[in-house]
């Protein structure tokens, strides 16, 4: 029977075989008329950078717009176009009430004002031809004064007549309900049918394309918090979102002794939704760190190296652990490689290198 010692070395090894030679069959093939060696290679010397120090800590995404869009109007359910869990564009018509006594009111309004308008333009000429007559003295002042009554009359009737109408329609075009933002719908208040009234709930729905994660931190660390004002929210298949921004609360919560942080994301759709549980890392001061760019590096599963190239020219792979990217496409590495070591960043051509080396042997 093996020891433990040798059967973790020799799953060792055949876990460096397998990456090695994986690595050499990727999707890109290399042009066959290519001659590989060491000295050809592109690579990149391992150097220290000063990078935020972070702490991680669990948050909860939750939606930034959620709203209740409620009648402003008095009308009957006439058609409902979208239901809970529907995605609703901006400005779209999402429900519509009858409008009968809506549009009788703009008729009735327009009439009203166009009576108005009519008695208007009489008081002008009233007005007119008293103003005449005054200038000619043959009427008193208070002829002209009386003319000039009834014309300012009629111009605030008019007035009144246009408020009226623009009441009336505004009214009419709210038994169109839109959408106030792109979002989900998440309740519906109505049915078809039924009769609402202004104030009355329709639909509550929520947008997607702006969420924030809550994030309760511990007391200790929000000195320095305030201090960066960063964080990064880290989502699935990313190396870190940055946060827009952070809203500190002035203080601690008295029971838990910690700060409600909400960490705002930038607008846009990254496929995670309101309640997902979330990584959100805090710059909580500097440090130094040894970094590689990403495409240097050679993923398989759980496993992660780079294709070292010596001094003689030498290609050897190394098992290396990093941390999470910078979001440049650099990557700090926090064991495996040392300051001032080159590795290849062509992983396939590397590999080739790699393979024909051990075969010269």
């Amino acid at each position: 029977m093996q020891s433990p010692k040798r059967l973790a070395f020799a799953l060792a090894s055949f876990a460096l075989a397998s990456l090695v030679v994986a690595c050499s069959k990727q999707a890109d093939t290399p042009d066959p008329s290519t001659t590989y060696s060491s000295g050809n290679l592109g690579r990149v010397t391992v150097a220290d950078a000063v990078l935020p120090r972070e702490i991680t800590l669990d948050g909860t995404l939750e939606a930034v717009a959620e709203a209740t869009v409620s009648a402003q109007t008095t009308g009957r359910v006439k058609e409902i176009r979208f239901d809970v869990g529907d995605y609703v564009p901006r400005g779209e018509i999402i429900l519509t009430l009858t409008d009968t006594e809506q549009k009788s009111a703009v008729k009735a309004a327009q009439g009203s004002l166009e009576e108005a308008k009519a008695r208007l333009g009489e008081a002008k000429l009233t007005y007119d031809r008293s103003k005449d007559l005054m200038d000619r003295k043959l009427i008193a002042r208070a002829d002209l004064d009386k003319a000039q009554a009834e014309l300012n009359s009629a111009e605030a009737r008019v007035s009144s007549a246009e408020a009226a109408l623009a009441s009336a329609k505004e009214s009419l075009d709210y038994t169109v309900i839109r959408a106030p933002y792109a979002g989900t719908v998440v309740k519906r208040h109505v049915q078809p049918g039924e009769t609402v009234a202004p104030g009355q709930p329709l639909m509550t729905g929520l947008s997607l394309e702006r969420l924030r994660a809550i994030v309760d931190l511990p007391q200790k660390q929000i000195a320095a918090v305030r201090q960066y004002h960063h964080a990064r929210v880290l989502l699935p298949g990313r190396d870190g979102v940055d946060a827009e921004n952070l809203r500190i609360p002035p203080q601690a919560d008295r029971n838990t002794h910690t700060f409600r942080i909400l960490v705002e994301l930038p607008e846009g759709d990254y496929g995670v939704f309101p309640g997902f549980l979330v990584k959100v890392a805090f710059v909580i001061g500097e440090e130094s760190r040894l970094i590689v760019p990403d495409i240097a590096l050679v993923r398989r599963g759980e496993v992660t190296g780079a294709y070292v190239i010596g001094r003689d020219g030498k290609v050897t792979f190394r098992y290396v652990r990093v941390g999470a990217g910078t979001g440049d496409g650099k990557v700090p590495v926090l064991a495996g490689l040392a300051a001032g070591e080159e590795v290849a960043i062509d992983p396939i051509a590397a590999g080739i290198v790699y393979k024909d080396q051990g075969e010269a042997k």
